[in-house]
């Protein structure tokens, strides 16, 4: 019987154990309670930058001006850590230390993943840009960076994606993509041109447009012509998080073969929401963005829909 196996990766501001994360345990308590059996996967990579952001943050408390800033909470933890997480994607030295990381732990459990078995991607905030960049970016191409190998031995694991002729139509298929509270349109800036006469996307070293589109192409013609789902869950009153159906058709699937794509709500209406109305674009609305952008993990919409999701999967 084939297998499910289920990779969660996290965002902004994760600070955990890595022997035993817990940051997924709601959302995989809350699939497993549908009757579902999978493999969890949830990587950890919060705090390979944390020695640099703790000497970062004792340089900025040393400023007399720091006891008289606004916001020094904020500034302490989300704001610094979400710098320090990006640096990951920014910088291929720092990034270097999560690709590691992540082909340790992921190659750990999926080399032992059969022919017939499904991989589905649960991403949320940041942990979407890191991943995509680690899967898709061609900035790992270059034999002389670091990094490059371990990319590749990722890349080997997933059908449709290896960089060997010989080797492209093995390892466990792709069934699913599901992305939570992500900033992914950020690499829309990579591949959008002001030039009408370029029509395929550029060769920017962060696009991860043309290696995505040779996996969904390769996915396409392997599940005989069925779409890959993507769902892409939003709550309205997370800063970070974007619509993009219309964005990834417009760089990866212009004729809307490849991908069946969804954004969704994950907060219901409830009574009386139109008195709060005028709060939803003030101070106070954003300076509790946090409870909102990690609502994900307990939503009963993101268990519904990967639920259906794993339910009905194409095994072809």
């Amino acid at each position: 019987m084939a297998t499910d196996y289920i990779l969660f990766i996290h965002g902004v501001s994760t600070r955990e154990r890595r022997e035993s994360p817990e940051y997924a345990k709601d959302l995989i308590e809350g699939i497993q309670s549908k009757s579902i059996e999978f493999v969890d996967i949830p990587l950890y990579w919060g705090d390979v930058n944390e020695a640099a952001e703790t000497k970062l943050l004792e340089r900025l408390q040393a400023s007399p001006l720091w006891a008289r800033m606004w916001f020094r909470s904020l500034r302490e933890k989300q704001l610094l850590q979400f710098a320090g997480d990006a640096a990951l994607y920014i910088s291929r030295h720092v990034g270097y230390k999560v690709v590691k990381r992540l082909k340790t732990d992921a190659l750990k459990v999926l080399q032992h993943a059969e022919p017939n078995d499904c991989l589905h991607l649960v991403t949320h905030s940041w942990g979407t840009v890191i991943l995509f960049d680690i899967l898709f970016a061609t900035r790992w191409d270059d034999p002389n960076v670091p990094g490059h190998e371990e990319v590749l031995q990722i890349r080997d694991v997933i059908f449709g994606l290896s960089g060997k002729d010989d080797s492209i139509h093995q390892g466990i298929r792709l069934a699913s993509i599901n992305t939570m509270g992500s900033p992914i349109a950020i690499f829309s800036l990579t591949s959008i041109t002001d030039d009408p006469n370029q029509s395929t996307p550029d060769s920017s070293s962060h696009n991860i447009t043309l290696c995505l589109q040779k996996l969904l192409n390769n996915l396409y013609q392997a599940r005989n012509g069925e779409k890959l789902p993507w769902r892409n869950f939003v709550h309205l009153g997370d800063p970070i998080a974007f619509p993009l159906e219309q964005l990834m058709k417009d760089m990866i699937d212009k004729d809307e073969k490849y991908i069946d794509f969804q954004d969704l709500i994950i907060q219901e209406p409830k009574f009386l929401d139109f008195l709060t109305q005028p709060l939803r674009q003030t101070i106070f609305a954003l300076l509790r963005w946090g409870q909102a952008h990690d609502s994900y993990w307990q939503s009963q919409t993101v268990i519904r829909e990967i639920s259906s999701i794993l339910k009905n999967k194409v095994t072809a």
